[in-house]
């Protein structure tokens, strides 16, 4: 197989394209860089697609080492003709490799081994010649030997029947053609263990769908109601077609004395054998596309959490909401440095709501705070009417914003969080955490598993190797199109940048302490374990501001320096300008671009990307996204009506809709049918977490605790 040619035909690129990131990717460069500093040679593909091409990368060349070995293992048994050879080469799937396989495959003990063993195959290979000119019992005769275990003719037969029915089931084409039918014309079903049992699979207790169009969704709450023994799922397939289709291939001769053992043969060896198979392949399919699907909204949903704008400049009072232990609160100065931390109790049983008051009236006086984030979990209610009530009292203006504290736990008792705060407990790490990740949830987010942070859907059900691995690339992706302070980016961020392991960037953190602050890129050289390569793949991400070379606070790689001074030059600025930020406009100044890359020794994209740079030096990305809402009054369940108009944030995108904070403690639905005017495959065409949207309430349920909202005005 052309890899090369497969790959850049899946994903809509040209072959050179594929082939230049392909070596890219073999010479151990990282996805990021490649994305920001290769484009010249992969025609620019961005870290989306580059991660894709990854991806079927590694399924392809696994293919093709499987295809070397099953090859290798038949011609080992000296049963390997050019037409099987061929058949495994041109294969596309690895299912289809291991039915190609399956006859040579070494077997364990079964019924047909157990009967070739007694020296059945002999009568076994003249019934399916079906020229048998005596009824078959008759020709068993032969085989009857007590000394082998066959005692009576019956035993005979049924143990070439075995035989057969192995036979057929082994036949890749068969199998081939019976999968293809199960998906076209099968159905799952599900039915409930307890009909009378309340649960959350409800829905799912009487439930019919065709295989072919099975939502990913449904697929991961079947696997779930399954396993957690509600419900009883299987697969229908249209028995009646595939016996049809058996029996054809099978019975090629009109005998009557073997055609009903034939016909039996066929219905033993897919009921027992083919079909248990089958439906485990295509469940396994369904759930391997479902978590595909899922994987990618949850990526989706991850990136734009991380890449939600920081609200910089402010002191912030981080506030972990608890009943019976309290509010643990921290105050957090505009750099992200704890001054402060406390403990009231507002909530039940204490209800110490006045003084409560006291101690917020004093921390917000003290120390000029400006903002409260309020994480969403229990007593978060509770603890909100509290602020409102605060706020109203303050002679200054303050704010105040509920984030979702998804993950927030699993950092206060981790390992990390230890280091960080040692001398603070779990709840102060917490409130900690609330404040920071206002500040710069990208930087706080990173310190958190990526699947902890609650923004997908069955993440613990599907393969936890493949999720780490999918979502850690949108975490890196999310840090490297940023860019890192590399005098102030803790450990936790700076393992995410291009080359760096966790290793290197304990290393650079310990330069740090020992050394004081990084003055140029250069000296990352000096730095435990971090050679050329990690350099040449980290350094463009790294930023210095104040160093001794303007440029390093910029996204331009060290390997464009001259030509960026060169360009610099030419224009009539010089790297101090940089600093100052006097390049606004320079793209326009420059006119014609390829014939300056050309002069420069450089490639047009690279120039162009230099140029911007230039103009706008270390830009964040972040800016361009909605700023979260921040409150100063409170909405409650009971005060919403069908019809009310409001403003929310998108907290979760799934595959049936989005769940929309609009400041009412319990998040809305907003179904995808209830999205847009048109017709969309995917909420994601039109909503992503973190987006500012206008809804409508459509139903409150305020015994569920469920509010249905809409985004059509």
């Amino acid at each position: 197989m052309d890899i090369t040619a497969k790959i850049a035909e899946e994903l809509g690129i040209r072959r050179q394209q594929a082939q230049a990131a392909i070596q890219l990717i073999d010479e151990g460069n990282t996805i990021p860089f490649i994305a920001r500093y290769r484009k010249e040679i992969t025609g620019a593909l961005n870290d989306e697609v580059l991660r894709s091409l990854f991806d079927r990368l590694n399924y392809l060349r696994n293919l093709e080492e499987k295809k070397e070995q099953v090859i290798a293992s038949i011609e080992e048994q000296g049963k390997l003709t050019e037409e099987l050879r061929a058949q495994i080469l041109e294969a596309q799937t690895l299912v289809v490799v291991e039915d190609l396989y399956r006859p040579y495959r070494p077997k364990r003990r079964t019924r047909a081994t157990i009967a070739k063993g007694k020296g059945l195959e002999p009568l076994a290979n003249v019934i399916m010649l079906q020229m048998i000119t005596v009824p078959a019992l008759e020709e068993a005769q032969k085989y009857v030997d007590e000394q082998k275990g066959v005692n009576t003719p019956e035993e005979a037969l049924e143990g070439a029947k075995d035989i057969i029915a192995e036979h057929v089931s082994d036949e890749a084409d068969y199998r081939i053609r019976i999968r293809d039918l199960t998906v076209r014309h099968g159905r799952i079903v599900s039915s409930a263990k307890d009909p009378e049992m309340e649960s959350v699979y409800e829905m799912y207790y009487d439930f019919d769908e065709s295989i072919a169009k099975m939502a990913g969704y449904r697929t991961l709450a079947l696997n779930r109601g399954e396993a957690e023994k509600v419900l009883t799922v299987k697969i229908e397939a249209p028995e009646d077609r595939i016996l049809e289709y058996l029996t054809r291939q099978i019975i090629t001769r009109d005998n009557s004395f073997t055609a009903p053992i034939l016909r039996e043969v066929a219905e033993d060896s897919y009921k027992r054998l083919i079909a248990p198979a089958i439906e485990r392949e295509i469940r396994n399919d369904l759930t391997e596309k479902a978590e595909d699907g899922a994987i990618r909204v949850f990526g989706k949903n991850l990136e734009q959490l991380l890449m939600q704008p920081p609200i910089a400049g402010q002191v912030v009072l981080g506030w972990d909401p608890a009943f019976r232990t309290g509010c643990k609160l921290a105050v957090v100065d505009a750099t992200g440095k704890v001054l402060d931390t406390t403990v009231i109790y507002p909530t039940a049983p204490q209800n110490k709501v006045e003084e409560a008051k006291r101690v917020l009236k004093k921390l917000i006086d003290k120390y000029h705070v400006t903002l409260i984030s309020l994480g969403n979990g229990t007593a978060s209610r509770e603890s909100e009417q509290v602020i409102v009530e605060l706020l109203r009292e303050l002679p200054v203006k303050v704010q105040y914003i509920i984030v979702n504290e998804a993950g927030a736990s699993v950092y206060s008792a981790s390992k990390l969080a230890t280091e960080e705060f040692p001398q603070f407990d779990v709840g102060q790490r917490s409130a900690a955490s609330m404040a920071r990740r206002l500040q710069d949830p990208l930087a706080e987010l990173v310190k958190i598993d990526p699947k902890s942070i609650g923004v997908g859907q069955y993440q613990h059900d599907m393969n936890q190797k493949k999720l780490s691995e999918a979502l850690g690339g949108v975490v890196e992706d999310c840090v490297n199109k940023v860019g890192v302070d590399l005098n102030t980016a803790s450990a936790s961020l700076l393992e995410y940048i291009s080359g760096i392991s966790k290793t290197i960037a304990k290393n650079i953190v310990a330069y740090r302490e020992e050394n004081g602050r990084f003055t140029s890129r250069n000296q990352l050289l000096k730095v435990g374990k971090l050679g050329p390569k990690a350099y040449e793949q980290c350094a463009g991400f790294m930023r210095i501001i104040g160093g001794r070379n303007p440029l390093d606070a910029t996204g331009v790689h060290p390997e464009s320096y001259d030509a960026a001074n060169q360009l610099l030059e030419r224009l009539g600025y010089t790297p101090q300008d940089v600093a100052a930020r006097k390049l606004e406009g320079i793209s326009k100044k420059i006119g014609d671009y390829k014939k300056l890359a050309q002069e420069l020794d450089i490639g047009e994209l690279t120039l162009r990307d230099i140029a911007k740079e230039l103009e706008k030096p270390a830009r964040d990305p972040r800016e361009d996204m909605p700023g979260p809402i921040l409150r100063s009054d409170v909405l409650e369940m009971k005060d919403l009506t069908p019809g009310m108009t409001l403003k929310g944030t998108v907290r979760n995108v799934i595959d049936f809709g989005a769940f929309v904070d609009i400041g009412v403690h319990q998040d809305g639905l907003v179904h995808i049918s209830q999205m847009s005017e048109r017709y969309i495959k995917h909420p994601l065409e039109v909503v992503s977490v973190g987006d500012i949207v206008e809804v409508k309430v459509l139903s409150v349920d305020l015994k569920k605790q469920r509010i249905q909202l809409t985004m059509k005005l």
